[in-house]
């Protein structure tokens, strides 16, 4: 059954995280490292309440029985796969969960862990932590070893004395678990090419049909196409980017101005009468956008092909 999304639990800190779920408290206040294999004998009243963490996650699951909802729609961990979330996402379980096999492990820590360092900026770069977990990443034998590996180290450092330089050392293991994890992706993106393409075909369709649609719409928003497509925003970005070179936004740029060039060489409509055709609510926002597609506003387009 899924759960009720009301009366969501928000959790502010690593501290708070762990007392919520009932895992050893954290040896960092801003950062726990959880083996899931050492949870299966914890006891879990279900069903548990969502939860929306303050925090960062980044989990590798095996063997989870029953479903997680994230985003509000469930997903199933029975296979082994690298995930991500940011602060402000929504967490649920189903109430037939079971982890007596699971194992693996979950990485979370506090945005202010980052906060004096370059990756504090850097990891907002980091699409796939927007990433719907049915879009997680998929990891070869040889990549599980090297994460593995990679979480041994961030162990090594969580579990000694806290000193002068653990937090030092704790970013700059963490900067290179993203290194890799950001190079797993990309490799995924390659190899998964044919589900690519598809993806590929299925948006250029959705938009060749929404703006061969007649008369005044709106302006389409890159979740419009992503909710469409059942992907996340920044899945379908960072896809589209990896097969064209272009993302999202820059393809729904160039089929409105394919159309806008359309609009001004066949109809008489005015440049205020075609900004607001094409759902643009102020004008000189479509001739701002034109220019820079173009090199010309609309009204020199228009007079150039006459």
């Amino acid at each position: 059954m899924k759960p009720s999304f009301k009366n969501i639990r928000v959790l502010h800190t690593v501290t708070e995280y762990t007392r919520f779920y009932g895992l050893p408290a954290p040896a960092h206040p801003l950062l726990t490292l959880i083996d899931l294999g050492g949870t299966r004998s914890a006891a879990i009243d279900l069903p548990i309440p969502p939860v929306v963490p303050q925090l960062y996650t980044i989990f590798l699951k095996r063997n989870l029985k029953g479903l997680l909802y994230y985003g509000h729609q469930p997903y199933d961990f029975s296979e082994g796969v690298l995930g991500f979330s940011a602060p402000g996402q929504v967490f649920a379980v189903s109430d037939t969960l079971d982890i007596s096999a699971v194992s693996g492990w979950m990485l979370v820590f506090h945005p202010d862990l980052l906060t004096r360092y370059p990756l504090g900026k850097k990891i907002l770069g980091y699409g796939f932590f927007s990433y719907q977990v049915h879009e997680a990443l998929h990891l070869p034998a040889q990549e599980e070893a090297t994460s593995d590996h990679l979480l041994q180290g961030i162990r090594a450092e969580y579990e000694r004395p806290i000193d002068a330089f653990t937090q030092d050392v704790l970013v700059a293991q963490l900067d290179v678990l993203l290194n890799y994890a950001n190079r797993f992706y990309h490799r995924q993106f390659m190899t998964r090419r044919t589900v690519g393409n598809d993806l590929l075909s299925r948006f250029e369709a959705l938009l060749t049909g929404y703006f061969a649609q007649e008369g005044q719409v709106s302006l389409p928003a890159v979740n419009y196409f992503a909710n469409a497509l059942n992907v996340s925003p920044a899945y379908l970005s960072d896809m589209l980017r990896s097969l064209t070179g272009h993302n999202t936004q820059q393809h729904i740029h160039h089929h409105l101005i394919e159309k806008a060039k359309r609009l001004l060489l066949t109809t008489s409509l005015s440049i205020n009468e075609t900004a607001f055709q094409l759902g643009f609510g102020y004008p000189q926002y479509f001739s701002r956008l034109f220019k820079s597609k173009t090199g010309m506003n609309p009204s020199a387009f228009r007079f150039s092909a006459q």
